[in-house]
């Protein structure tokens, strides 16, 4: 369509397109359009042009007749659902969490005809359920559970179906992990695919994951292959307290694995270095969130360690009145 449009220099394209925007001159609906080095700022049919003159007159610019293209605008679910659904990106996989079945398949058939990209959209249909953690799921749309997860610069492969994994940990992983120490002797208790792993080794840190479910250990060690470090990564499936050769070794653990890491403590002790700091998450009462927890670490401690609290940090809410909590709790040999 022949529209009137403003031609400038590219490099003074943004100035006068803030200008004409506050004039409300632009017609949104059409593209901007670069061609040899000059824009070409669509204006909308309506615009006064002695106004518009008057108000870029400093400009070095011309008004010209030229063929426009409409903009092609992104459509997004909230578009044809008529409200915002809630729902997170894990990959290029989208889960919803609803528990109206009509409502759940409603709102991915939204999303699935968006431009929002999706290969696969899933419903949480059960809780984290078994010692493997692993949650049941309804596939609204496509087949794959497995993806490609990115933070903070490294890839993760994993199956939502096969493993635990949470997109929203990933300020809590990276707080961590930043704190990691070339050359130092890391190990996770439960390591999943290694999201605490992966980028403990790219620091240059010497790494152990340890996990009971042998799909996880299978993808961290593709994890550590995808982001360069398996010389740095030792992955071992196996329930920890079965785990030997590892006693006095760890100068920094984690143990990521709320309403029970106090079941794994007297493990814990046996791995610690002369001086190691614990990394140990708990979901706990918002009357008492922390004093459990560094009750367990010095019971289990005994007289064998000098125990400090460096840090506690409510890192979730995760149910009313429950908050799951991190105490980052430095070890001493006596």
């Amino acid at each position: 369509m022949s529209m009137r449009c403003v031609r400038v220099a590219r490099e003074d394209g943004e100035a006068i397109r803030r200008r004409l925007a506050e004039l409300d001159a632009l017609a949104g609906e059409y593209e901007i359009e670069v061609e040899d080095g000059v824009i070409y700022l669509p204006l909308d049919p309506d615009t006064d042009l002695e106004v518009l003159e008057a108000a870029i007159s400093d400009g070095d610019f011309e008004i010209v007749e030229r063929d426009s293209n409409r903009r092609e605008t992104q459509t997004f679910p909230e578009d044809t659902l008529g409200f915002d659904p809630a729902y997170e990106r894990l990959g290029d996989i989208v889960i919803i969490d609803e528990d109206d079945d009509e409502r759940a398949r409603m709102i991915a058939d939204a999303i699935w005809d968006s431009d929002l990209p999706a290969k696969t959209i899933v419903n949480r249909a059960s809780p984290i359920e078994g010692e493997l953690r692993i949650r049941q799921w309804d596939v609204l749309a496509g087949t794959d559970t497995e993806t490609v997860h990115r933070e903070y610069g490294c890839a993760f492969e994993l199956d939502l179906a096969k493993m635990y994994f949470s997109p929203r940990l990933a300020t809590e992983r990276h707080r961590v992990v930043e704190q990691v120490q070339p050359d130092e002797h890391f190990f996770d208790m439960f390591a999943g695919v290694g999201p605490f792993v992966i980028p403990a080794a790219k620091r240059g840190a010497e790494c152990v994951g340890v996990d009971l479910n042998a799909d996880a250990i299978e993808y961290l060690r593709r994890n550590a292959d995808r982001n360069g470090v398996a010389d740095r990564v030792t992955a071992i499936h196996s329930d920890i307290r079965e785990v030997s050769g590892y006693d006095d070794w760890a100068d920094r653990i984690v143990m990521n694995l709320p309403h029970s890491a106090n079941e794994f403590l007297d493990t814990t002790i046996e791995l610690a270095g002369d001086e190691c700091l614990l990394h140990y998450y708990d979901i706990q009462s918002d009357d008492d969130p922390f004093g459990p927890g560094e009750t367990a670490i010095r019971t289990a401690a005994g007289s064998e360690y000098d125990v400090k609290v460096e840090n506690q940090r409510e890192v979730r809410s995760y149910a009313p009145h429950e908050i799951n909590v991190c105490l980052d709790v430095r070890l001493t040999r006596n």
